[in-house]
C-alpha cells in the first residue's frame, strides 16, 4: 500500500513546523555571529558562483551538500545568503538586500508582489528567465517573512541578556520589565514612588484609549475556516482566549445585575447613580451623542470582515502598551476593560492611573452600575473625556470629566492614539487581505518600528512640552494677576459652579410657568388653612372672636398667581433653558456631521468630492435653523437676561464659550452667585483651572526629567555589566558594545534638550557614559550633519544643484527641517537660563550660528 499523498496544506504546515522548532532556533546565533564577522554587513562574504548556459535559466548558482548536523540554511548563511525552504531551498536570497527591503517596508506599504514584480522584469532586461510564473514572488516572500522573524528574535536574544544582568530584587514592587520596555517615561524610574506629589494631585501614570474601525481585514471569499498559523515573535495585541474571557464576565454581569434590578422601579425624577458625579439624564444624553458609546451600533460589518478593527491602549508619550483586535460590529466595552485589566496586572497594587477615553463617562457609569471592577481597582482609575470629543458630551459632563477641568490631568489631551492610526493608515489596504497572524505580525513590526524612531526622540519631545507649558503657564498667569482676585475665592466659587451644573434637570414643557404657579398655589393654601388653625386657637385663649384681618391679602395674592399663569414673560424666562439646550444638541449634531469629511480619504476622488458638497449643503441648511433658535432665545429683553449668544463664531465651539453657560436661567437671578453673574471672576475660574492644569504639567515633566536620566543610567550600567560578563564572547561583546553606542547616541541628544528643565528630585550629574564618549559622540553627530555643506558652497553663481531641482512649485522643503529651526529659535530663547553644570559639554557644540548655517544649507 503506497502512502498518502500530503495535500498542500499539510505540506505548508509541516514547513511552517520546520522553520518554527527546527531552523530559526538554530539561526539565531549563527546570524549574529556572521552579523559581527561582516561588521553589520558592510564586508559582506561574497559566495563562489557557477553559471548556467542551458538556457531555461541563467541564474547563478551554488553547489551544497547538506547533512543533518550541517543542514543547507546554515550553511547558506555563513555564506551570507538566506534560503526560502527549510529543506531543499531552491532559491536564496542575499542578506543585504533582504535587510533593504525590511527598512523600506517599514517605510512605506508592504507590497511584495509588486516589489517581485518589478525585480522580476529587472532581471528579465537582463535576460535571466524563470521557469514558472511568480516562482518569485512565493520564493522571496517566504524567505523575506522567515528573515524578519530571525532579526526579531535575534534582538530579543540581546535584549535578554541586558535585563538579565539586573540584581535580583531590583524591581520589587514595580512595573513589570515588559513596561519598563515600552515607555522609558512612564515606567522607567528606579521607584514609581519618587518625588513630591503631596501638594499636587498628580497621578503615576496616565493613559489613554480608542477604537479604529478602518484597520479591518476581510473574510475569506473561499469560505476557509482554517488561518495561517502563528509567528514566534512577541506581540502587543491581547490573546483572543483573554478577550473571549473578559466578554464572558461582562455578559455575566449585565446577567445578573439586571435580573436583580428587574424588581426595582425607575424613578421618575433625575438623579444620581451610586458613584457618579452627574446626573442620569447627562449620562443619557452623552451616551445618545457618540456612536462609540451605542455597543450595537454596526460601524463594520462582519458579513464582509472577520476582523473589524483595532483598540488600542497608550501611554501619554504616544507609545503603544497594548492592543486588542476587534471582531463585533460596535465599541464593545469588554475590549477596553480587557485592556484595561492587563495593565493592572503589571502595575503594583497601589498605583493610580488617569484615563482618557472619547466615552470615559459611559465606561465609568458602566463599570460602576454593573460591577465591572473592583472597588480595589476603580478607587485607582479616574475617567476623563478625550480633548477633541469633549465637545459632544453634556455642558454637566464637560465641567466633571475634561482633562483641563479635572485634576491630575496636566496638558495631556487623549488624542495619541489618532497618532498611531495615521501611522498605520498606509498599511490598510494591504492588511485588508491579509492572513489573520500575518496582519498581527505587520502590525507588531511597524510598532516596534515607531518605537525605535521615538526613543531618540523624547529628548525632543520634553523640550517642546516644557517651552509649551512655560509659555502656556506665565500667559495665564499675568492675566490672572491683572484681574486681582483671591486665589481661595475662585476656587470656592468653581466648587460651587460645578455642584449647581451638576444637579439633576428639571423637566421642561410648554405648561413650566403654569406648573409653577400651581405649585404655589398649593402652597398658598396650605399657608392659609395653617394660618386660620392658628387664629382660631388664639381667638380661643383670649374667648374673644375676632375677624381675620389677613384674609383679604391673602386672597389677592391668590388673584395676582392665577393671572401669572398665563404670563408670557415667566413661561419664556422658565423655558429659556430648554431652547438652549437644543441649540447646544444642534451644533454638536453639525460638528459630528463636520467628521464625515476627515474620512474621506476612504473613498475615491469623485465620492470624495461629492461627500463634501453633500455635507457641505446639510450643515449649511441647517444653520438657519441655529440661528432661529438664537433669536428666539436672545429675545426677552428686559430683566436681567442671560448672555446674549452671538451668531458669529457659535459654531467653534469653544469649551468656554457662553453657549454652554446657564446665566440668568437659574431661580436666584435675584441674588446670583459671583460665578454666574460677575464676568470677572468667570475669566477667572477659566484662568486659574488654566494654572492649575499648567501646574500639574510641569510637575509631571520634572518627574520625566528626572525619571529619563534613571533609566538612561540603568540600562548604561546594564550593558556595561553584560559587556563584562560576555568579555570571552566576541559576537556577544560585538552586538553589546554596538547597544552601548546607541545609548551614548541617544544620551547626546537626550542630555542637551532637557538641560533647562529641573529635576522633580535630586540627581547625579552622571548620565551613564563618561564625559569622552559624550563628546566623542557629538563631535560625530555634528560632523554628519555639517559633510554636505562644503559641496553646497562649491555651485558655480546662480547654478541652480540638483538638491532645488528635486521639489515642486509650492512644496515645503522638509518638515523635520521646519521643525528643526522652530527649535533652535526657542532654544535661543531659553539659552540664558540654561544649567551651568552642562557648560564643558556645550563647548564642543556647534554654536547657534552654525546650526543656522546649515540650516539654510
Amino acid at each position: 500500500m503506497s502512502p498518502r499523498r500530503l495535500t498542500s496544506s499539510q505540506k505548508r504546515a509541516n514547513q511552517w513546523r520546520r522553520w518554527l522548532e527546527d531552523i530559526i532556533p538554530a539561526m539565531i546565533v549563527p546570524y549574529l555571529s556572521y552579523i559581527q564577522e561582516t561588521v553589520s554587513l558592510r564586508h559582506a562574504n561574497t559566495p563562489a558562483i557557477h553559471h548556467r548556459t542551458d538556457g531555461e535559466c541563467a541564474f547563478e548558482e551554488i553547489a551544497i551538500i547538506a547533512c543533518p548536523c550541517s543542514p543547507a540554511p546554515l550553511q547558506l548563511l555563513h555564506r551570507g545568503l538566506f534560503p526560502c525552504t527549510p529543506l531543499a531551498p531552491s532559491l536564496a536570497v542575499d542578506l543585504r538586500l533582504l535587510e533593504f527591503v525590511r527598512l523600506l517596508f517599514l517605510r512605506q506599504s508592504p507590497n511584495q508582489t509588486v516589489w517581485c514584480d518589478a525585480l522580476e522584469t529587472f532581471l528579465d532586461g537582463m535576460k535571466y528567465k524563470l521557469r514558472l510564473k511568480n516562482s518569485l514572488r512565493r520564493h522571496f516572500s517566504n524567505a523575506f517573512h522567515w528573515y524578519q522573524v530571525l532579526t526579531v528574535l535575534a534582538q530579543n536574544h540581546i535584549s535578554t541578556l541586558v535585563v538579565g544582568s539586573w540584581t535580583d530584587g531590583a524591581r520589587v514592587d514595580q512595573p513589570s520589565d515588559y513596561l519598563r520596555s515600552r515607555c522609558p517615561l512612564c515606567f522607567g524610574g528606579n521607584d514609581w514612588r519618587n518625588g513630591a506629589r503631596d501638594s499636587l494631585p498628580m497621578p503615576d501614570v496616565i493613559i489613554c484609549i480608542d477604537a479604529c474601525f478602518t484597520q479591518k481585514r476581510s473574510a475569506n471569499p473561499r469560505g476557509a475556516a482554517g488561518s495561517d498559523p502563528p509567528n514566534p515573535t512577541p506581540s502587543f495585541f491581547l490573546p483572543t482566549d483573554d478577550v473571549k474571557a473578559m466578554e464572558d464576565f461582562v455578559e455575566r454581569c449585565r446577567r445578573d445585575r439586571r435580573q436583580a434590578r428587574t424588581s426595582r422601579a425607575e424613578p421618575d425624577e433625575d438623579g444620581y447613580e451610586e458613584g457618579m458625579r452627574i446626573p442620569v439624564s447627562v449620562l443619557n444624553g452623552c451616551g445618545d451623542s457618540f456612536i462609540a458609546a451605542d455597543e450595537k451600533r454596526e460601524k463594520a460589518s462582519t458579513r464582509f470582515f472577520t476582523d473589524t478593527g483595532l483598540m488600542a491602549l497608550v501611554c501619554r508619550h504616544d507609545h503603544v502598551l497594548w492592543i486588542a483586535n476587534l471582531t463585533s460590529v460596535g465599541e464593545k466595552q469588554h475590549y477596553a476593560l480587557a485592556l484595561l485589566d492587563r495593565l493592572f496586572k503589571h502595575i503594583p497594587p497601589q498605583m493610580t492611573i488617569r484615563l482618557l477615553y472619547d466615552i470615559g463617562c459611559q465606561l465609568e457609569r458602566s463599570c460602576r452600575k454593573w460591577n465591572f471592577m473592583d472597588d480595589s481597582i476603580l478607587s485607582r482609575i479616574t475617567f476623563a473625556v478625550a480633548v477633541f470629543h469633549a465637545y459632544g458630551h453634556q455642558w454637566a459632563c464637560q465641567i466633571v470629566y475634561h482633562p483641563r477641568k479635572r485634576e491630575g490631568f496636566g496638558l495631556s489631551d487623549g488624542e495619541g492614539c489618532k497618532q498611531l492610526w495615521s501611522f498605520l493608515k498606509p498599511l490598510i489596504p494591504s492588511l485588508c487581505i491579509s492572513g489573520f497572524n500575518q496582519r498581527l505580525f505587520v502590525l507588531d513590526t511597524q510598532i516596534r518600528h515607531l518605537d525605535s524612531k521615538s526613543l531618540q526622540g523624547f529628548g525632543h519631545w520634553l523640550h517642546r512640552r516644557w517651552i509649551h507649558c512655560q509659555s502656556k503657564k506665565h500667559d495665564a498667569l499675568d492675566r490672572l494677576h491683572a484681574l486681582e482676585l483671591d486665589e481661595n475665592a475662585l476656587r470656592v466659587e468653581w466648587k460651587a459652579q460645578v455642584d449647581h451644573q451638576t444637579q439633576p434637570t428639571p423637566r421642561q414643557s410648554r405648561n413650566k410657568a403654569a406648573e409653577v404657579i400651581t405649585i404655589i398655589l398649593a402652597l398658598e393654601k396650605t399657608l392659609q388653612a395653617q394660618e386660620a388653625s392658628i387664629h382660631e386657637l388664639e381667638m380661643q385663649l383670649l374667648g374673644v372672636h375676632v375677624p381675620n384681618i389677613g384674609e383679604v391679602n391673602l386672597q389677592l395674592d391668590k388673584v395676582n398667581l392665577e393671572k401669572m399663569k398665563k404670563d408670557i414673560y415667566l413661561t419664556v424666562h422658565l423655558n429659556a433653558r430648554a431652547i438652549k439646550t437644543r441649540i447646544r444638541d444642534r451644533l454638536r449634531q453639525q460638528k459630528f456631521e463636520l467628521e464625515r469629511l476627515e474620512r474621506s480619504y476612504r473613498a475615491t476622488v469623485n465620492a470624495e468630492r461629492k461627500l463634501h458638497a453633500n455635507t457641505q449643503h446639510s450643515i449649511k441648511r441647517r444653520e438657519p435653523g441655529i440661528l432661529k433658535l438664537i433669536t428666539t432665545y436672545n429675545a426677552p429683553p428686559s430683566a436681567v437676561p442671560p448672555h446674549i449668544i452671538p451668531c458669529d463664531g457659535v459654531f467653534q465651539l469653544d469649551v468656554d464659550d457662553d453657549i454652554w453657560q446657564d446665566v440668568g436661567l437659574d431661580d436666584d437671578t435675584l441674588n446670583p452667585p459671583a460665578w454666574l453673574s460677575d464676568d470677572t471672576v468667570r475669566n477667572g475660574i477659566r484662568l486659574q483651572l488654566e494654572v492649575d492644569r499648567c501646574n500639574e504639567e510641569e510637575a509631571r515633566l520634572m518627574w520625566e526629567r528626572a525619571v529619563i536620566q534613571e533609566w538612561m543610567l540603568a540600562e548604561w550600567d546594564s550593558t556595561q555589566t553584560a559587556l563584562h560578563t560576555a568579555v570571552a564572547d566576541p559576537v556577544m561583546s560585538f552586538h553589546l558594545r554596538s547597544r552601548a553606542d546607541e545609548l551614548v547616541n541617544i544620551c547626546v541628544i537626550w542630555k542637551k534638550k532637557v538641560q533647562n528643565i529641573p529635576c522633580a528630585w535630586p540627581m547625579t550629574a552622571s548620565w551613564g557614559p563618561s564625559d569622552e564618549a559624550l563628546v566623542q559622540a557629538a563631535y560625530n553627530q555634528a560632523r554628519s550633519s555639517f559633510q554636505g555643506e562644503d559641496d553646497d558652497e562649491s555651485l558655480e553663481g546662480d547654478r541652480e544643484g540638483d538638491c532645488e531641482s528635486d521639489l515642486e512649485y509650492g512644496e515645503i522643503e522638509d518638515e523635520e527641517l521646519m521643525d528643526a529651526i522652530e527649535e533652535i529659535a526657542l532654544a535661543d530663547e531659553y539659552r540664558d537660563t540654561a544649567d551651568s553644570r552642562a557648560g564643558h559639554f556645550c563647548e564642543h557644540e556647534p554654536d547657534a550660528r552654525q546650526e543656522e548655517q546649515w540650516l539654510r544649507t
